[in-house]
């Protein structure tokens, strides 16, 4: 059991380093080629915080542990929401001026409810996957081309102030492919002792995906939030959360089941998908705002925090009643 926490615990330090190694690379690399610094912000920059998310899950599915999978991507959803956005905005209220988080949204909750929708058999197979999959990338191109037809948006423009600094082509293209080698190798690791430990006290492999997993592959979004408050620029927390969890939705669910088809645990359409669909409905409000421009405040912020606990609380009373 010792080796398997140790496996756990390297594995997730590993995957977080290796993932900012690996952003900092493809973004030197995708400067150096030319690529406009918006493209840059908002592709590289706003989904490669989900980078962990999506390669844990694909080796999780594509091992046999599909359980894993699923509940590392519904779960860190659930933990950004909860966590993430409740951490920032205890440390400073987080206004919502964008138009783009403003819609994105309420798209967020649609997408929740498609989940249900696909899900619905307890299978999610490759035409479930590839519709997934279209959704992302049409939303990415949408975002794509709104951006540069129409006026400045104060969240894309603090995106594009969060570029890292350039470097020599030679050195980005290093620390790519060391980035994702590591990211390949510390998700094999971390999933070998993730399925260890869920043998080990004889607990599924979904619930470790959606405690331990899912919180280690959530760390970057977390670390980064936290800066962009300090920083003050705090709605860079929720548009972080925001763009991790539609990539969660469509990609890290989606591309597993295109790959490698599994049955859905009935607990994941019973607990699971409300839990997250509600957060999100609690996040819209919060953000939307019922008079003037939406912001989540302190007191919101400790609301989360005490979701986040709850839901922790739930998930271990489950396994030890």
């Amino acid at each position: 059991m010792s080796i398997a926490i140790l496996a756990v615990i390297a594995g997730l330090a590993l995957l977080v380093w290796s993932a900012d190694k690996f952003v900092m690379g493809a973004s030197a690399t995708a400067q150096q080629m030319g690529v406009s610094p918006l493209v840059i912000g908002m592709l590289i920059i706003g989904f490669g915080t989900s980078a962990p998310e999506l390669i844990v899950s694909l080796q999780a599915a594509l091992e046999g542990n599909p359980g894993l999978a699923l509940g590392n991507a519904v779960g860190s959803n659930i933990a950004n929401i909860s966590l993430i956005l409740g951490a920032t905005a205890l440390m400073m209220p987080i206004a919502v001026q964008s138009r783009v988080i403003k819609r994105e949204i309420p798209l967020l909750l649609g997408i929740a409810v498609l989940l249900f929708v696909l899900m619905w058999d307890f299978h999610l197979g490759v035409v479930d996957g590839i519709i997934l999959l279209v959704l992302l990338f049409g939303i990415i191109g949408f975002n794509f081309w709104e951006a540069q037809h129409s006026e400045s948006d104060a969240y894309l423009d603090e995106l594009e102030e969060e570029l890292p600094p350039e470097m020599p082509m030679k050195n980005a293209v290093i620390w790519t492919v060391v980035g994702l080698l590591l990211l390949v190798g510390s998700s094999k690791l971390l999933v070998w002792g993730a399925v260890s430990l869920a043998q080990t006290f004889g607990v599924s492999d979904l619930v470790i995906g959606l405690t331990i997993v899912a919180i280690g592959t959530s760390l970057p979004e977390l670390a980064s939030s936290i800066a962009a408050a300090r920083k003050g620029e705090a709605e860079l927390a929720i548009g972080n959360v925001v763009g991790s969890n539609l990539f969660n939705s469509l990609g890290v669910i989606g591309i597993p089941g295109v790959l490698a088809p599994f049955a859905v645990d009935h607990v994941v359409l019973h607990r699971d998908l409300p839990i997250m669909t509600g957060l999100t409905v609690l996040m819209l409000f919060m953000a939307l705002g019922r008079k003037g421009p939406g912001q989540i405040n302190r007191w919101e912020g400790v609301i989360l925090l005490l979701m986040f606990v709850g839901y922790q609380a739930l998930l271990f009373n489950e396994q030890v009643s």
